[in-house]
């Protein structure tokens, strides 16, 4: 089974805001988002995919997707290299 390790973003008050998750259904995860049925963080706003990248495993995808939460500087990169161009 495939998994994806994925950013979204939004702007909120000229400020770009992100969320970083993981699935097995990319398409499906940012309609939930987008209709208010994701993770609490991501209610209410509308959501924009910046960034994902495709794993093998499940258990690889986790430790990437732990790896770009906390890699603040790398996603300051990816909201402003690619909030602005389409990724899927």
């Amino acid at each position: 089974m495939t998994f994806y390790v994925y950013m979204i973003g939004s702007k909120v008050k000229n400020k770009t805001i992100s969320y970083v998750g993981y699935t097995n259904n990319l398409k499906k995860r940012i309609n939930l988002h987008n209709c208010s049925k994701g993770a609490k963080f991501t209610k209410g706003k509308k959501w924009k995919l910046i960034y994902y990248k495709e794993y093998k495993s499940k258990n690889e995808a986790m430790k990437n997707e732990y790896k770009l939460k906390k890699n603040n500087n790398l996603r300051k990169k990816l909201k402003n290299e690619n909030f602005d161009t389409p990724t899927i």
